[in-house]
């Protein structure tokens, strides 16, 4: 197996490294010396030339020249990395996933001390008047990439952190040796990185609840999750194919650690934010005698955890809520935030709430068995966070964008999908930390959705996915934005060029117009009575109440009209068919 040793500048990686590799005769790489050696220069000299980037790319190909993961039987290798190497998704999936991380922990004025007496210079920390502020800003922006770690204390000298090391790596080769032999191992006191073959990326503790990304480590996060919550039981609430898809194998392996379950199901998509069946569902909670602080679980898609979200709200003045989003969209959007609803006639999310959940349980492993339609739809709403300001996401989109819609074996292998939902997560978290009850920048999260909205009232909410109607919206927004002198002619142009390369937003929407329009009169971004638009800018967005109508109804009369039928996404699949056969395609939740 491989170690890798991970956290800030002065916490004794290479030193602690260096010791475990000589005891098991395995191979050390610091990843800092093999930059210089690549480069020819040290580090403070490619700081000084070229900058931050250039250090920044010289890094991910030295990780990703690692290769694959030694056998794990034995330590193979121990690798030391710098201190901000994991920030990068992609090379947090290459250091983390099938290796041993431990992160090498201490106070950040005993790891300035170190510093100020190391021969070594650190270009982020030496500029600072003040290395201990530095170094505390850095641990704020880290700790979310390191947390996933084993955790060891740094400051105690170098044997007992070596004791600690031993101690995970001789754990870690028991529960290897039990699963060889098909026996259940001991998940007692083991993390998400060791238990179950699954991957821990991201663990972010925030204002808004914790945030947790990884493969294939839902039901372990989630025991420990309900654990913290000192729930007795897990109480599940999902819908049919999301159930048979992830829901039943997290019940399964709960129980096998001894939680009780009970489950609750909702229908499909839309239909599951009725008024009358979340009634059901309070009565359910009452026939189960639900107490004030006991947590429901949501496994699903985003209607789904629209729905249960809103039952968590109201249930007993409101309980906890943890979700476990199952679908693309609901794993970069609605399933972060605490924005809680259910729809009226009259329109879409008309009755809600905002009610933040206790934890959001990211597993993008969930995301391989999603028909090519949805992962191609929820795009529309990774678009959206790129024009926002995400460039690198931008990038990302333009170069593998298809190849993820089409759910292609390589790109989950390879951490694009991964790295996509933490990109495209992690701003929207970004955005709603800065403000969690939409009273200012929150708004920027609706670009797109003014008219996208306006499309999904206009079909009933049946045969459109949500990112599908987002997907029209945005382009909506860049001929708005052209028009009035706010969106660049390249910006936009690059915007849908963007939409086309992933199959978005061809055509025109099957809906009537006079129905978008009429359905946008009643859109909850109305303020003193004139409707918000957010268009894009050139690096941003700007919000407008000015757009004149005739200008709304120009655009609106040439990206929608189209027979049903007649609007396609790339996969052939008719955008306007009727619901029955949409849910049929559909194995887990509709987007919403």
């Amino acid at each position: 197996m491989d170690v890798v040793l991970v956290g800030l500048s002065g916490s004794g990686k290479s030193v602690v490294g260096r010791r475990l590799a000589a005891g098991h005769g395995a191979t050390f790489v610091d990843l800092d010396e093999a930059i210089e050696a690549r480069a020819g220069r040290s580090i403070p000299e490619i700081f000084a030339a070229d900058g931050e980037a250039v250090f920044r790319a010289l890094e991910r190909e030295v990780i990703a020249a690692l290769g694959p993961p030694g056998d794990a039987d034995r330590i193979e290798r121990v690798i030391a990395t710098g201190g901000g190497a994991v920030v990068d998704p992609r090379n947090r999936w290459i250091l983390y996933r099938r290796r041993l991380p431990v992160w090498i922990d201490g106070p950040v004025e005993v790891l300035a001390a170190r510093l100020r007496r190391s021969r070594h210079v650190r270009p982020l920390v030496a500029g600072s008047r003040d290395p201990v502020k530095a170094l505390r800003a850095l641990l704020a922006e880290r700790e979310r990439f390191y947390a996933p770690a084993i955790r060891v204390d740094g400051t105690a000298g170098v044997g007992p952190v070596l004791r600690r090391i031993e101690a995970a790596v001789g754990a870690r080769l028991a529960r290897s040796s039990a699963a060889e032999r098909g026996e259940d191992p001991d998940p007692e006191g083991a993390t998400p990185t060791t238990v179950g073959g699954g991957t821990l990326l991201l663990d972010a503790r925030t204002r808004i609840g914790r945030i947790v990304l990884g493969e294939a480590m839902a039901a372990e996060v989630l025991a420990d999750v309900l654990g913290g919550l000192r729930a007795r039981r897990a109480i599940l609430i999902s819908e049919p194919g999301a159930w048979a898809a992830v829901g039943a194998g997290i019940a399964e392996r709960l129980a096998a650690a001894g939680w009780p379950i009970e489950s609750i199901l909702l229908p499909r998509g839309e239909a599951a934010k009725r008024l009358a069946v979340v009634g059901r569902a309070a009565r359910r909670l009452a026939a189960l005698r639900v107490e004030r602080g006991e947590p429901l679980v949501a496994i699903g898609g985003g209607a789904l955890g629209d729905a249960a979200g809103f039952l968590a709200a109201v249930w007993l003045r409101g309980v906890p809520v943890v979700h476990v989003p199952t679908t693309l969209v609901a794993q970069i959007d609605s399933s972060i935030g605490g924005k809680t609803a259910v729809d009226l006639p009259e329109g879409k999310n008309l009755l809600g709430a905002f009610h933040q959940p206790a934890a959001v349980v990211i597993d993008v492993a969930a995301l391989r068995s999603l028909p090519v339609r949805q992962r191609r739809a929820a795009l529309a709403e990774a678009v959206k966070m790129a024009v926002l300001g995400d460039d690198r996401l931008f990038e990302l989109l333009e170069t593998d964008g298809p190849a993820i819609a089409r759910g292609e074996p390589w790109v989950f292998e390879a951490g694009l999908v991964a790295e996509l939902v933490e990109r495209a997560a992690w701003a929207k978290v970004e955005v709603v930390l800065a403000d969690e009850r939409e009273t200012g920048a929150r708004i920027s999260l609706n670009l797109g959705h003014s008219v996208g909205h306006g499309i999904e009232a206009a079909a009933g909410y049946r045969g459109i996915l949500h990112g599908e109607a987002v997907a029209w919206g945005l382009r909506a927004a860049c001929r708005i934005g052209v028009a009035l002198d706010v969106t660049p002619a390249e910006r936009a142009a690059r915007i849908e060029a963007l939409l086309d390369r992933l199959g978005l937003g061809l055509g025109r929407a099957p809906v009537a117009r006079e129905a978008v329009l009429a359905a946008m009169g009643r859109d909850k971004k109305h303020e003193l009575g004139r409707l918000r638009w957010v268009l894009p800018t050139d690096a941003g967005y700007e919000v407008r109440r000015d757009v004149p109508e005739p200008l709304v109804r120009r655009v609106v009369d040439a990206l929608v009209g189209g027979r049903p039928g007649g609007a396609r996404v790339a996969t052939g699949r008719r955008i306007g068919a009727p619901a029955r056969r949409v849910a049929a395609a559909s194995p887990t939740a509709a987007e919403g």
